[in-house]
């Protein structure tokens, strides 16, 4: 188990070393509006899928083209600011995780299995089936 939990560290540590990086220290401006969502590393620190995600989600296939070009100069930065054995090599992958989320939502939106206005409705408007109005009864 402690191996699992060195890992999901190094993970973590690997993602915000990525992210931090790819905000202060790449100028190319298409890999700046990057998202990290997550990192997946090898046992053996050999490699390192990086998944990421942009505001844009079509302009994904050509920001993968940058950072494929770009990953040697990256995985060089990494190495300058985290402190592991072996600095994976990166083999950046473009997540389509909320893609596949918001295709869900809306195949439900069409079957009326959701009704966003009912579910929510409670929570902001204050009005719910056993809330009293008359709050005289509780002074």
């Amino acid at each position: 188990m402690s191996a699992n939990l060195r890992m999901a560290r190094i993970n973590k540590q690997l993602q915000r070393e990525l992210a931090l990086i790819f905000e202060t220290r790449i100028k190319k401006a298409s890999v700046k509006s990057i998202i990290i969502t997550e990192v997946d590393c090898s046992k053996d620190l050999e490699k390192a899928r990086v998944y990421f995600t942009a505001l844009e989600a079509r302009k994904c296939p050509g920001i993968l083209k940058d950072l494929n070009e770009i990953k040697g100069a990256v995985r060089g930065l990494l190495g300058q600011s985290i402190k592991l054995r072996r600095v994976p090599e990166l083999e950046f992958a473009i997540d389509s995780s909320s893609e596949y989320g918001a295709k869900i939502d809306s195949i439900l939106d069409r079957l009326g299995l959701i009704d966003h206005e009912a579910k929510f409705s409670g929570f902001y408007d204050g009005s719910s089936d056993d809330n009293n109005d008359d709050d005289s009864e509780l002074l």
